[in-house]
């Protein structure tokens, strides 16, 4: 089966393509793509995986054509993040 993996960290991202026999699980797949050597920072205990973006265990068996991603950590609160965006463009706008 060819299987495909992704990872983006904050500076750089990759797609990986694996052949896995069948019955082949998501941590199989992670394994033999080789995409922890390429990143190092990746740890499948902290972080959550998941199949076209639902997420999924590492024991979860694949089928052809799949895609695993692995997920960064959250850093900070989505609310923040725009709740910052909007003040900054309020900002903005009142110095035009």
């Amino acid at each position: 089966m060819k299987i495909g993996i992704a990872y983006a960290s904050t500076s750089r991202q990759a797609w990986l393509t694996v052949e896995v026999p069948d019955g082949a699980t998501i941590v199989d797949a992670i394994e033999r793509s080789g995409i922890r050597q390429q990143f190092p920072e990746i740890d499948l205990e902290q972080q959550k995986v998941g199949i076209f973006g639902k997420l999924a265990k590492l024991d979860a068996t694949l089928a052809d054509g799949d895609r695993v991603e692995i997920y960064r950590p959250i850093t900070c609160d989505p609310k923040t993040v725009r709740r910052k965006a909007k003040t900054e463009g309020e900002e903005e706008a009142s110095e035009g």
